[in-house]
């Protein structure tokens, strides 16, 4: 038995029955949608014609959500469902930067992720989904596709269907009869002008505040000048303006004009913050280990500055992580009811095992206490690696972000460890003196920049195979971030602590390039964390 849905657009007339259904069925608040129909108008005035398009969960045979998800909160049953538990939801957004097709929502009431769940409850009793039992034109079909008598099946096997990016290999089971490219991949179309027919893409929001802030107000709202929160949709038409490859330029005939809202940035600051941090404690580690296995000799008094720094910043790492939660009070969820396959969990147990190990070196470096040390210290160092590159694979797993799927990803987060390893004990030298092992800091740090550099230039470089990854590219360098990336990145983070190290090498550039490297790390993680998530995925 596997469920799938068909979507007969032969049929379908745009009366948002099935969104006005589902949000009965499930008590969907205002603003968020687990179903809705999607408009786009092609051509040129008097031929033009309005398409519309249903849009969904599509109930993936490989969903990568349910991958991701670190609490198992969403599982896929069966009978091909792919369903979720809110009680076991910790906010983390990770399966909205999953899904390709823009599924998934935060509930503004509870705090937890939500979407369509293919009526489970009704089709358990025997019952068809709201939207297919309300359908007055029957566009929407139902039904078990493994079933040669259902009639999902039979229309599966005459008719010539479509599904949302098939690229993705995700095998989505919702079909899509007539199905318009156009209209089905969101990097084909530009969002219409302000009006009051398309005012809901104008982006209610994340959290729906400002529909809430509008539905309990006595306040006059003039529709046709409607402009809640536009600011995202005008930096993605801005960055996609002038881009050669950009479908929708070159064919300037289709737009879009009913959509649902942006959900805006759902990792922001807390997350770049947290990718420095953990760079910061993997890095203080690393870098004295490294002197060692140099042969240098590493003083106590150093080691315990490795240690303690180590696990400050991972304290921080890990506040920084609960802060971006919209369910903090189930942060532990991650560790005690962990879904294995989500690097979300690995990532967690081995910020948890990092500290463990940290704490056991330095207790028994200020204790004296007898411990083989280089054993400990290569099983500390090997989780150092793995706290500092697991985030790259986090971000691989969210299928829906094309711009982090890059291989290089990896050596760009490892290279940061080294970097604010260095950095950071370039401000400690000013506390405890300079020490013979501190000669490997300077040639270090300039290796490692060079390879930041390197790697900045593949990554930017290298042919990217999706339209949204090119745009991401030149939101980076000609669009949104080009002056943080070019002067808080490349000239200040990396080429200005390049050059005093080549030339003036003392005490006080010390100071100036730790901060300066650690701010260009900052200012990469940022762009590199919000840019691809301007995106549109529906």
């Amino acid at each position: 038995m596997k469920y799938g849905f068909i979507i007969d657009n032969r049929k379908c007339i745009g009366c948002h029955a099935c969104t006005t259904a589902c949000k009965s069925e499930h008590d969907v608040p205002v603003g968020v949608n687990r179903t809705y129909v999607k408009q786009v108008e092609k051509g040129e005035f008097p031929n033009t014609r309005r398409i519309f398009s249903v849009m969904r969960c599509n109930h993936c045979t490989d969903a990568p959500c349910v991958e991701i998800c670190p609490v198992e909160a969403l599982h896929t049953r069966e009978d091909g469902i792919v369903d979720f538990d809110n009680n076991r939801c910790i906010g983390c957004k990770s399966c909205m930067q999953a899904c390709p097709y823009d599924a998934l929502y935060i509930d503004p009431d509870n705090k937890t992720a939500a979407k369509c769940n293919y009526c489970a409850h009704r089709v358990e009793v025997g019952r068809a989904p709201a939207c297919v039992e309300v359908c007055p034109e029957h566009a929407i079909i139902a039904g078990d596709m493994e079933n040669p008598n259902t009639e999902i099946s039979v229309l599966l096997s005459r008719e010539q269907v479509m599904v949302r990016k098939p690229e993705k290999g995700t095998n989505p089971n919702l079909f899509y009869i007539d199905g318009d490219y156009q209209s089905l991949n969101p990097e084909t179309t530009s969002k219409s002008e302000i009006s009051l027919w398309g005012s809901q893409a104008r982006g209610v929001g994340h959290y729906a505040k400002a529909a809430e802030k509008m539905m309990h107000s006595n306040d006059d709202v003039n529709l046709l000048q409607m402009t809640i929160d536009n600011e995202m949709e005008s930096a993605y038409a801005d960055d996609t303006a002038e881009d050669p490859n950009y479908i929708d330029v070159l064919n300037g005939k289709a737009r879009r004009v009913y959509d649902t809202p942006d959900k805006g940035i759902l990792w922001g600051w807390e997350v770049s913050a947290y990718i420095l941090t953990k760079a910061i404690a993997a890095g203080a580690f690393l870098i004295p280990f490294i002197a060692m296995l140099l042969g240098h000799e590493v003083s106590d008094s150093s080691k315990l500055w490795s240690a303690g720094i180590s696990l400050v910043f991972l304290g921080l790492t890990g506040l920084f992580l609960v802060m971006d939660l919209d369910r903090p009070d189930r942060f532990l969820n991650v560790l005690l009811r962990p879904q294995w396959n989500s690097w979300l969990v690995k990532g967690g147990y081995t910020i948890s095992i990092f500290g463990l190990l940290v704490t056991i070196w330095g207790a028994a470096t200020l204790f004296n206490w007898s411990i083989p040390e280089m054993p400990l210290l290569w099983i500390t160092a090997f989780f150092a690696i793995i706290l500092a590159i697991y985030t790259a694979f986090l971000f691989a797993q969210a299928k829906g972000r094309d711009f982090w799927q890059s291989p290089s990803l990896v050596f760009h987060m490892l290279v940061h460890s080294i970097m604010a390893g260095v950095a950071i004990f370039g401000l400690v030298l000013l506390l405890t003196g300079y020490e013979d092992w501190m000669i490997i800091l300077r040639k270090t740090m300039i290796a490692a920049i060079l390879v930041n550099l390197f790697i900045l230039l593949i990554e930017l470089t290298i042919t990217h195979p999706t339209t949204s990854a090119k745009t991401v590219v030149k939101m980076i360098t000609k669009g949104r971030y080009k002056t943080m990336f070019w002067i808080g990145v490349v000239l200040l983070g990396n080429i200005v602590p390049l050059v005093l190290l080549l030339t003036v090498p003392n005490n006080i550039t010390i100071v100036l390039i730790a901060i300066l490297v650690l701010i260009g790390i900052y200012d990469t993680e940022k762009i590199w964390v919000e840019a691809p998530q301007r995106i549109p995925l529906a």
